[in-house]
C-alpha cells in the first residue's frame, strides 16, 4: 500500500511538472506578465504625476464595462486594429516586418472613399465594390514594395516607411480635389453614400443606443479565421512559414520564395487596407485632411506582438487595445493624462520583446528547484 501511495505521488508530481513546463513555454503566460507590468509602470507614472492610479484605472475600466454602449464603442475602436494586426502578423510569418500597414490602411480607406462617393449602386453591391477597391489598392501598394525587395534588393522597411508618407500626402491631395472635397469648406471629404455604409439596422442601433455599431467586427473575425486556416491548413500557408523560417532551405525544398513573397505581401496589404475601408464605412463616413499619421497601422504592430502573431490572438489583442483606447480617452474627465494608455501599451510591447529573458529566468529557477 505504501509503495502504491509513493507511486501515485510520483505520478502526480510528474503531471504537475509536465503542466508547469507546458505553461512556461506558452506565449500567453508572458503576455499576461507583460500586461501586468504595463499597468504597473503606468500606475507609477500616474502616481508620480500626482494622480491616483486606482482612481484612474477605475475610470478606465468603468468607461468600458459600465454600459453596453461603451462595450460597443470599444469593439468599434478595436475592429480596424484587428485588421492591421492581422496584416502585420501574416507578413511576420513570412519573415517580413510590415511597418507599412499604416500606408496600406490609408490607401484602402481612400479607395473605398472614392468608390463610396463617386459610384451610385445598390446597397449590398456598393459595399462590396468599396471593399474590393480597398483590397485592390492595398494589394498593389504592398506588392510594389515586394517587387522593390525581390527585383532590386531594397530593404522593405525603408520602402514601407516611404510608402507610408506617399499614402499620407496622396490622401490629402485627393481629399482636396473638387469632386471629393466637402461642399461648403472644411478640411475633409464628402460623406460616403448611404448605400456604401455597413451600419447595423436602425432598430438594432436604437436597442444598442449606439449610432455607429456596424458589421465590421464580424468581418474581422471571419478574416482572422480565414488567415488561421490559410496558415495551418493550406500549402500557401506552409510555403509562407517555410520561407519565413529559412528562405534558403525553402528554396532548396522547391518552394518559389519570390512568388510566395508577392502573394503573402499582397494579402498582407489587402488586410490592412480592408481595415481602413471598415473604419470609413462603419464609423467615420469621411476622411479628414491629415495633420499627422493616424496610427492604426502602427498600433496594429502592437496588436500582432500581443497576439504573438497568431491570427485568432489578434481578435483578443485588438479588443484589448480597442478597450484601452476608448477607456483611456475618458481619463481626461478626471484630469488624468490620456497618454498613460500609450505608456501602458509601450511597456507591454517592451516586455513582450524581452519575454525570452523572463522565459530564461523562470525556466532556470524551475530547473534549480527540481535539482534540489
Amino acid at each position: 500500500m505504501k509503495q502504491k501511495n509513493n507511486q501515485n505521488k510520483k505520478t502526480n508530481r510528474n503531471i504537475v511538472k509536465n503542466v508547469t513546463q507546458g505553461l512556461l513555454h506558452q506565449n500567453a503566460l508572458y503576455t499576461v506578465i507583460a500586461i501586468f507590468f504595463g499597468f504597473l509602470v503606468g500606475g507609477i507614472f500616474l502616481w508620480s504625476a500626482g494622480f491616483s492610479p486606482f482612481e484612474a484605472y477605475a475610470k478606465l475600466f468603468n468607461s468600458v464595462f459600465s454600459r453596453p454602449k461603451y462595450l460597443i464603442w470599444s469593439v468599434i475602436y478595436a475592429t480596424p486594429l484587428m485588421f492591421t494586426g492581422l496584416s502585420v502578423a501574416f507578413s511576420y510569418k513570412m519573415g517580413v516586418f510590415n511597418i507599412g500597414a499604416e500606408g496600406q490602411y490609408v490607401v484602402g480607406s481612400l479607395a473605398a472613399l472614392c468608390v463610396g462617393i463617386l459610384l451610385d449602386a445598390p446597397p449590398i453591391l456598393h459595399v462590396l465594390l468599396c471593399m474590393l477597391a480597398a483590397i485592390a489598392a492595398g494589394m498593389v501598394w504592398s506588392l510594389l514594395v515586394a517587387i522593390l525587395r525581390v527585383r532590386f534588393g531594397i530593404n522593405e522597411v525603408l520602402s514601407f516607411i516611404m510608402f507610408n508618407w506617399i499614402a499620407f500626402y496622396l490622401s490629402n491631395y485627393v481629399i482636396n480635389t473638387e469632386v471629393i472635397h466637402k461642399v461648403g469648406g472644411g478640411e475633409a471629404s464628402k460623406d460616403i453614400r448611404q448605400s456604401a455604409r455597413i451600419l447595423l439596422p436602425q432598430s438594432v442601433l436604437n436597442i444598442l443606443k449606439n449610432d455607429k455599431a456596424n458589421y465590421g467586427i464580424f468581418l474581422a473575425i471571419i478574416a482572422a479565421i480565414a488567415i488561421w486556416f490559410i496558415l495551418t491548413k493550406t500549402t500557401l500557408g506552409y510555403r509562407v512559414q517555410a520561407v519565413g523560417l529559412n528562405p534558403h532551405a525553402a528554396k532548396y525544398g522547391g518552394i518559389n520564395s519570390n512568388k510566395t513573397m508577392y502573394i503573402a505581401m499582397s494579402l498582407s496589404g489587402a488586410l490592412a487596407a480592408l481595415g481602413g475601408a471598415i473604419q470609413l464605412m462603419g464609423n467615420s463616413m469621411r476622411i479628414s485632411q491629415f495633420a499627422g499619421q493616424e496610427g492604426f497601422g502602427f498600433q496594429g504592430i502592437t496588436v500582432a506582438l500581443i497576439a504573438s502573431s497568431h491570427p485568432i490572438g489578434c481578435i483578443f489583442a485588438g479588443l484589448f487595445y480597442g478597450a484601452m483606447k476608448y477607456g483611456g480617452s475618458k481619463l481626461n474627465l478626471i484630469d488624468a493624462p490620456t497618454e498613460v494608455v500609450d505608456i501602458i501599451m509601450g511597456t507591454i510591447v517592451l516586455f513582450i520583446a524581452i519575454s525570452h529573458v523572463f522565459r530564461y529566468i523562470i525556466t532556470r529557477r524551475q530547473k534549480k528547484k527540481e535539482d534540489n
